[in-house]
C-alpha cells in the first residue's frame, strides 16, 4: 500500500492479466512488511495465486496539474 501510496478503503479496480477478469473493489489493509494481496469474499473467484494482475486508483486533480503512473513489482514466490 505504501509503495503504491493506496489508502485503506480507497476504491480500485482489479485487472487479472491471466484471465481477463476486471473487478471493482477497495483496499483493506493487511499485515505490515507481508507483500501479500489477496482477493477476499466473491472476488476470490476472480483469481488464482501466481496471477499477474494491475490494481487501478485514479485521482481528480486540477487541469494544470500532472500525475505519473506508479508501478509496484511485486513477486509472489509461494
Amino acid at each position: 500500500m505504501e509503495k503504491a501510496q493506496l489508502r485503506e478503503n480507497e476504491k480500485v479496480h482489479i485487472v487479472n492479466l491471466n484471465n481477463g477478469e476486471r473487478l471493482e473493489t477497495y483496499v483493506i489493509k493487511g499485515q505490515r512488511g507481508s507483500n501479500t494481496f489477496a482477493l477476499n469474499g466473491p472476488a476470490a473467484r476472480k483469481g488464482e495465486i501466481g496471477d499477474e494482475i494491475f490494481i487501478l486508483s485514479y485521482a481528480l486533480i486540477d487541469s494544470n496539474e500532472s500525475l505519473e503512473p506508479i508501478l509496484v513489482d511485486l513477486v509472489h514466490t509461494s
